[in-house]
């Protein structure tokens, strides 16, 4: 007990959560965000297999086949702003609770779908469901120790990869027995156990002291160290509070909180901050620089990710040869779509495994822009005709390092934005990122189907170098830093 004149101890929840570690606690949460990260890969990747198959079924045109995926990336770039408010407004459990019920449900309702345009609709909101998914890997680094927030994010990351592996055999062993509705209805089972399991959940720490809830994230810490086995630093919770001077945002650490300033902040705080309030925050003069550079990191991750893929369907196809007008691309057939997307998911380990190594070792920007600039090494030579074996040897390369880009740049973006904004900050950066994901097949796809295989490569080069250079420009690195 401190002295009448003397200041009692008070302790962050950073302070917390590096003295409890990472326990049971953490690997049930990661459990349960992991399952909420598989279920969107399921939903992304079963579009691969139900476009030619609702082809089949209804005779609907190539084009008419690739709105399908459009309307669902059209749904996440709504989803993921809302997910991002509700989660920033009402809480992470609120934000993920609306992925797991809109993609739950309409994935499932899509299966029944009687006809074309009754499909699109259903997964256009299933989309927008989807878009809400950052949300759960938010909810997830809000409970992990600053020191470790590297590698597990990675680790979290890798359950994409294995989502897209298991949805690609779940297919090879639905599609061609039970047929395209039965892989929709399955495909939507992961979000369905996470509402099941959803009330044992609980909400962020750090998102209750920002709210100035004290005392609930108090409970929540108790939890934790009984389930760690760990005890709390000595003394109380304090929360550092954003303060807006001259546009700044600015931080301090608040005086110990007694019983009656509690309830006072819980009075003050009570009602829940604006979706303007949010966005400001990312305007501020602290983060407005790197708000512009995320944007266009994303947009130039987003690019590389799908015109790696896409130059693999490309150049595989003619062993690098150019493709000619008379003979159009054709979709694998049979057992090797599934086999191909098996294979190629699987080049996204060794991306995911060098993150985790460089990380915490030789920072977030270091990671995202070197890896960028490796991926570019491995693209160079495809810029000329190569035999198949060196060929696929260089695009496993490539799909390697762009994808160890893309878990660095998942782990940097949350510990960057505060709490009571962070989601809004996420959500914003990973909207305006897909617009790569939506011009590099107009771009690339479009090159090499006019024989200018060469200029593909040099774009794709060109937009992964300036991303490079501007991972250089980031402001701060926030390895091993307290996220507020």
């Amino acid at each position: 007990m401190a002295g009448d004149g003397e200041a009692p101890t008070c302790y962050t929840t950073d302070d917390a959560l590096s003295r409890l570690g990472f326990g049971r606690f953490q690997a049930l949460v990661l459990a349960y965000s992991g399952l909420g990260w598989i279920a969107e890969a399921f939903e992304i990747m079963l579009l691969s297999f139900v476009g030619p198959a609702v082809e089949a079924e209804w005779g609907v045109s190539g084009a008419e086949q690739g709105l399908i995926s459009s309307v669902v990336f059209a749904g996440m770039l709504i989803g993921s702003i809302s997910g991002g408010l509700i989660a920033d407004r009402c809480g992470r459990r609120t934000g993920f609770l609306f992925t797991a019920v809109v993609t739950g449900i309409f994935g499932l309702l899509s299966a029944f779908s009687p006809n074309y345009a009754s499909l699109l609709a259903l997964r256009f909101v299933v989309g927008v469901g989807l878009g809400g998914g950052h949300v759960l890997s938010t909810w997830f680094i809000e409970f992990v120790p600053a020191a470790e927030r590297g590698i597990w994010m990675v680790v979290f990351h890798c359950c994409w990869t294995v989502g897209t592996i298991l949805e690609a055999l779940l297919a090879w062993a639905v599609m061609p027995v039970l047929g395209w509705r039965w892989l929709l209805a399955l495909s939507s089972a992961p979000c369905l156990i996470l509402l099941i399991f959803f009330p044992l959940t609980p909400e962020s720490p750090r998102y209750l002291c920002s709210r100035g809830r004290i005392m609930d994230a108090t409970i929540i810490l108790e939890k934790i160290a009984r389930m760690n086995n760990r005890a709390l630093p000595l003394g109380m919770l304090t929360y550092t509070q954003e303060k807006r001077v001259d546009n700044n945002l600015d931080t301090s650490e608040t005086p110990l909180l007694t019983a009656e300033d509690e309830a006072g902040i819980e009075q003050a705080k009570s009602s829940k901050p604006s979706g303007s309030v949010q966005f400001q925050a990312l305007w501020s003069s602290d983060l407005i620089r790197s708000s512009f550079l995320l944007w266009f990191v994303y947009v130039a991750n987003y690019f590389g990710y799908y015109g790696v893929i896409l130059l693999t369907s490309e150049l595989s196809k003619g062993g690098g040869r150019c493709i000619s007008a008379e003979a159009p691309l054709m979709q694998p057939k049979g057992a090797h779509i599934y086999r191909d997307v098996v294979v190629t998911s699987l080049a996204e380990f060794p991306g995911l495994l060098l993150a985790a190594l460089l990380v915490d070792k030789i920072g977030r920007k270091m990671s995202m822009g070197g890896m960028l600039l490796l991926c570019c090494v491995f693209l160079a030579p495809l810029s000329v005709p190569l035999g198949e074996g060196l060929v696929t040897t260089l695009l496993f390369g490539a799909r390697t390092c762009i994808m160890g880009s893309f878990s660095a740049l998942y782990v940097y973006t949350p510990e960057l934005y505060p709490s009571s904004s962070r989601n809004t900050g996420v959500a914003i950066t990973s909207s305006l990122g897909r617009i790569g994901s939506i011009v590099s097949p107009v771009v690339i796809v479009g090159l090499l189907e006019s024989c200018h295989q060469k200029e593909a490569i040099f774009v794709m080069g060109l937009v992964l170098i300036l991303g490079g250079a501007a991972c250089a420009l980031f402001p701060q690195e926030t390895k091993g830093c307290q996220i507020h």
